[in-house]
């Protein structure tokens, strides 16, 4: 049984530096079972002092077993439940004890989150534990573990209305983003901290908080982290959001159309506490009123786009995610990701082949280490040239990585391709000439296929789909951005979606995004990133990539209802019979098409579990003379006309052609209705 000591108790500066000398053995003695820590190589205190690195890294010198584990309630200035006073948001904290004994200040990683007590996080659905004191005792992942002996305080913040904090969630609204930022202001001396929940004692972080701040966090968490960032708040240095939302509504909806359930309160009912739940459902109403079913683009929706506001980020951000993220889409890294380079923040990102996945659970020991030196670099100001290495890295194949400089590449130049009928019945051609006026293409929607069904069906001519493809190619094309296609579209009702689809067509391995794990596997074996407590294990399972021999893959798509062709803020009935001209959205990417595959462009109605269904079931007429596709190729026109000319070289067969992944079955996460736990944020 471990002895431990009154609360606020003093400890001895013998005994002190006693303890924090076995801690620092400790830390670095791998735990029984377990392999060593592999970022960092830990080093003594007296080496460090005697022969110091040439490019300074934060080493594990600190006890994370005597660290300062606390809890502090930094009152919001909001009302959100409407109790007559000002909410307070729990704020788990652990910190070293020797820099607070030697009143030496020190930088913070915050994570914000409405999943501690619910949900958990990380690949093992960690939760906050407490003691009978009501201490903290676990902080999930390994930000603390790893941290923590290296000179930082990790925070924990508990968002309005979950787990031991006051106020309701307002999923993304301004309750959730100033959750976080008020904490950043008080660990800045600007909001108000207390010991207890209700009680009087003021807690102050100035005496021990540089006021240097980087938030991280995946899926809801990063996105909080950008709606902070998004208010400019002084003290907020660098963020790391991980297939993080840039804008909710871009999360329920595309361009007027419904993704999934379409509608954010149920989550706020979901995420907040017993307490928050008999006490929010006023706030559930107005978050069900001010973001309707229909799409249209309201006050609410505004409220919660981090986009618009992209001219206030003072931080650098350091974007991680998933192309073959469904759940939380990779459109909204790309609209992020453009909106900051336009303002000239500082930006670094990773974009892997997987789902919704962190990159501790895709690439674990490089995660470690870059995340290691970036917070260095921004939060204690440490040169180590991070900054001046490639912007980019890209996942090509499963566990098998390349750089850029620059992202997307400078060479990229948006390049417009357009279809064109066929020579014989099948898909009709994608290339730069224009197809002659009057050339149609006519499919009719159907919400029992989606873009797998497209895919595999692309060389037959079916009425589900219009599909144009070009010639297999004699080199490599790279697509690095954001893309768009306009269609000019005549339907036969009054309401009409529309989906279009890159595809890659050819043979390959990917990760299979369609499984469970979403491209990885959990092994049973464990790796320790950090020191260990009995009640904090800095351990954890080990992952392998899960792949899929395909026959093609999905590149990128986007959705539409074509009832918004006018005003992107409004949907309209349809006339049917006349022709409407709009431009689909599709998300950003990364995708080199080989030589000897070929490039195909769909489009259809609804695709399936992916985009709810109109109120009825049109069919399309679309107007090739007037429709296009305009994409970021790397090399521009020039590597078109190049990929498509000359000899290509042979390829298997396609037949029967491997689904992709998984036949027409997309990730769980989003095959809907959404089941419980499948949030934004998990």
């Amino acid at each position: 049984m471990r002895m431990r000591r009154p609360r606020g108790a003093r400890l001895p500066y013998g005994t002190l530096v006693a303890a924090a000398t076995a801690a620092l053995l400790a830390t670095l003695v791998t735990p029984a079972g377990a392999q060593p820590e592999r970022a960092a190589p830990a080093t003594p205190a007296a080496a460090t002092a005697t022969a110091a690195p040439s490019v300074r890294e934060s080493r594990p010198v600190h006890s994370y077993a005597a660290a300062i584990r606390e809890s502090v309630w930094v009152d919001t200035g909001l009302d959100g439940d409407g109790d007559g006073r000002t909410d307070r948001v729990a704020v788990d904290i652990v910190r070293p004890r020797e820099t607070a004994a030697a009143g030496r200040r020190i930088p913070v990683i915050m994570d914000a989150s409405p999943y501690y007590a619910c949900c958990g996080r990380g690949n093992e659905s960690q939760k906050k534990t407490y003691d009978a004191d009501g201490n903290p005792v676990q902080f999930p992942l390994f930000y603390d573990n790893f941290f923590v002996p290296r000179g930082y305080a990790f925070v924990a913040v508990d968002l309005a209305g979950t787990n031991r904090s006051d106020g309701c969630d307002d999923v993304g609204g301004r309750s959730d983003v100033q959750s976080a930022k008020a904490v950043v202001d008080w660990l800045n001396g600007r909001a108000r901290g207390y010991t207890s929940r209700t009680g009087d004692t003021r807690s102050r972080a100035t005496t021990w908080s540089t006021g240097h701040v980087g938030m991280i966090g995946k899926s809801w968490d990063g996105t909080i982290a950008n709606g902070v960032a998004a208010t400019g708040v002084e003290g907020l240095k660098t963020i790391v959001p991980i297939g993080a939302i840039s804008s909710w509504y871009d999360y329920f909806h595309s361009q007027g159309a419904p993704l999934y359930d379409a509608n954010p309160s149920w989550l706020s009912a979901y995420v907040n506490s017993p307490e928050a739940q008999a006490r929010c459902g006023a706030v559930q109403d107005r978050i069900a009123a001010g973001t309707p079913y229909s799409g249209d683009r309201t006050a609410a929706w505004t409220e919660r786009d981090h986009v618009r506001n992209a001219a206030k980020v003072k931080a650098s951000v350091f974007v991680v995610h998933g192309q073959q993220d469904l759940n939380v889409r990779a459109n909204q890294f790309g609209q992020w990701w453009d909106a900051l380079g336009a303002q000239g923040v500082e930006r670094k990102i990773w974009l892997s082949q997987t789902g919704h996945v962190d990159p501790f659970d895709f690439r674990r020991a490089d995660w470690v280490r870059t995340l290691h030196r970036w917070f260095d670099h921004h939060l204690l100001g440490y040169d180590n040239g991070i900054d001046r290495e490639p912007m980019a890295d890209i996942e090509r194949a499963p566990d098998r990585w390349t750089t850029d400089r620059q992202w997307p590449p400078r060479a990229t130049a948006t390049t417009t391709l357009r279809p064109a009928p066929g020579a014989a019945p099948g898909p009709g051609v994608l290339g730069r000439a224009p197809a002659v006026p009057g050339s149609t293409a006519t499919f009719t929607d159907d919400p029992g296929l989606g873009e797998l069904d497209w895919a595999a069906r692309i060389d037959g001519a079916t009425p589900e789909k219009a599909g144009f493809v070009t010639r297999p190619l004699s080199r490599d094309l790279r697509i690095a951005g954001s893309s768009t296609v306009t269609v000019t579209a005549t339907p036969t009702t009054a309401t009409a979606h529309l989906s279009a689809v890159l595809v890659d067509l050819g043979p390959d391995t990917i990760r299979d995004y369609g499984a469970a794990g979403e491209g990885i596997t959990t092994r049973t074996d464990r790796t320790c990133w950090g020191a260990s407590t009995p009640g904090d294990s800095a351990c954890f399972k080990e992952t392998e990539a899960r792949t899929a021999d395909v026959g093609y893959a999905v590149v990128s798509r986007g959705w539409a209802d074509l009832g918004t062709w006018a005003d992107p803020g409004r949907e309209r009935p349809l006339t049917p019979g006349r022709a409407y001209t709009m431009t689909l959205d599709l998300a950003a990417t990364d995708h080199v098409v080989p030589a000897g595959h070929r490039l195909a462009l769909i489009v259809g109605g609804t695709d399936k579990d992916l985009l709810d269904p109109p109120s009825t079931t049109p069919t399309l007429t679309l107007d090739l003379a007037r429709s296009w596709a305009r994409l970021p190729l790397v090399g521009g026109a020039e590597a078109f006309g190049r990929a498509t000319s000359g000899t290509y070289p042979a390829v298997p067969s396609l037949t029967p052609a491997a689904p992709s992944p998984r036949g027409a079955v997309p990730p769980a996460a989003v095959a809907g209705p959404r089941l419980p736990g499948f949030g934004a944020a998990r």
